[in-house]
């Protein structure tokens, strides 16, 4: 399959960029398999040598660097250093989560020496990033967002809940924080004050975003993955429907659809206009259908986990976009995505028992329909879905023991 779709300068190697602990990412090995196709050779940071991207037919070169996000700026910059001196030439940073969106965005001038970076303002990727910029900035160019707070303490996190209503989502605040120091797990629905309370650490302070929840059954969630090129020209934009995601209601997409969305997608790259972002970004909406407006409430600065989705007729996706601009090389043109689906098979099946235990009817697009993307499982890279099978039953053992050892 190399050579598929776009040309990309095949002179310049692309390199997976992470921070943090989280092995089971199917979006790093879609960076690799979508620039290994088109015959870049892509480089891997790994936790180990045995992660799905780790095994990937299509990582060229697999870097050892298991991180936490505990560690000072300085130490990764000088680690994403030595691996770029270790390439050879300057090559392609692809970022897969926030902390390494904002390390490569804020240490631009060190690192340019070794990676081709977009030109986006050094602190707007942490003030996108952190729930309450992004809320702020929302505010400022009158984008739509749910209301939302960031309490500093328990008593302010108290009258939130009281002022937004329940049920009430809370999300950790900044990036580096949700590593460091996190108040929730992850996205938590609470239904009542005293669950609130419970969530939440009970002394000190609070990094935590509480957002009023938009009613699921008048709601739809969708999504926006664009790439606004360096020289400022018209972003490319691709939009696309979730149906289900795990944990539900709140966690990472396990089942969607590329669906065209003219007016989304404007709304995406005007504000992203209007700030002045460059680069891949991954903007989460949810459509409240009690006043028709879609409201913004996530924007990751850097490529997310279900970007293979999307692609233009041509086989144009954002990672190829932005090897392609960034690399002097121009961005085809032409007719924006195809239809097609997504399915994250292991985590999509408890999504689809819950929401059909929860409305009592069978979930569409139970079933991957022909021409469906999936995360792990493909015929000319099967190893990263191996192994990721492996790990995941790992992790369902040892969650099944910790639940026995607590009823003991």
């Amino acid at each position: 399959m190399q050579g598929s779709g776009p040309d990309l300068d095949r002179t310049v190697p692309a390199l997976l960029v992470k921070v943090g602990r989280y092995p089971q990412h199917a979006g790093g090995v879609g960076v690799l398999r979508t620039l290994g196709r088109a015959g870049v050779p892509v480089h891997a940071m790994v936790e180990d040598r045995f992660t799905p991207a780790a095994v990937s037919r299509y990582a060229v070169r697999r870097f050892v660097r298991p991180t936490t996000g505990l560690e000072q700026p300085a130490a990764l910059v000088d680690a994403l250093l030595a691996i770029g001196a270790a390439i050879g030439r300057r090559s392609v940073p692809v970022p897969t989560d926030d902390e390494a969106a904002l390390l490569l965005a804020e240490h631009a001038d060190r690192l340019s020496a070794c990676f081709l970076l977009p030109p986006v303002p050094p602190t707007l990727p942490r003030r996108l990033a952190d729930k309450g910029g992004l809320y702020r900035l929302c505010l400022e160019h009158g984008v739509p967002a749910p209301r939302s707070r960031t309490p500093a303490d328990r008593a302010e996190l108290v009258a939130a809940g009281r002022d937004l209503g329940y049920p009430l989502v809370l999300k950790n605040l900044e990036p580096w924080t949700r590593l460091r120091a996190p108040v929730v797990r992850h996205t938590t629905m609470v239904g009542d004050e005293r669950e609130l309370l419970a969530a939440c650490p009970p002394d000190g302070a609070l990094s935590v975003l509480a957002q009023e929840c938009l009613p699921a059954d008048r709601a739809e969630d969708w999504f926006t993955h664009l790439y606004c090129p360096a020289d400022g020209g018209p972003p490319v934009v691709f939009t696309g429907l979730k149906l289900r995601s795990w944990p539900p209601d709140a966690g990472v997409t396990t089942r969607a659809r590329a669906l065209a969305n003219p007016g989304l997608a404007e709304q995406a790259a005007d504000f992203c206009r209007r700030i002045g972002y460059r680069g891949v970004a991954d903007l989460d909406w949810r459509l409240d259908r009690r006043d028709g407006r879609y409201k913004l409430v996530d924007f990751n600065p850097r490529t997310g986990a279900q970007f293979r989705l999307l692609e233009t007729v041509a086989g144009l996706d954002v990672v190829r976009c932005l090897h392609l601009d960034l690399t002097g090389r121009p961005l085809p043109r032409g007719p924006r995505q195809r239809s097609r689906g997504y399915g994250v098979g292991q985590l999509d099946l408890p999504s689809a028992a819950v929401w059909a235990w929860q409305r009592k009817a069978l979930p569409a697009d139970l079933l991957p329909r022909r021409g469906t993307e999936r995360a792990w499982l493909c015929r000319d890279d099967p190893a990263p879905a191996v192994a990721e099978a492996v790990r995941f039953g790992g992790t369902v053992a040892r969650r099944a023991r910790e639940g026995l050892t607590r009823r003991q």
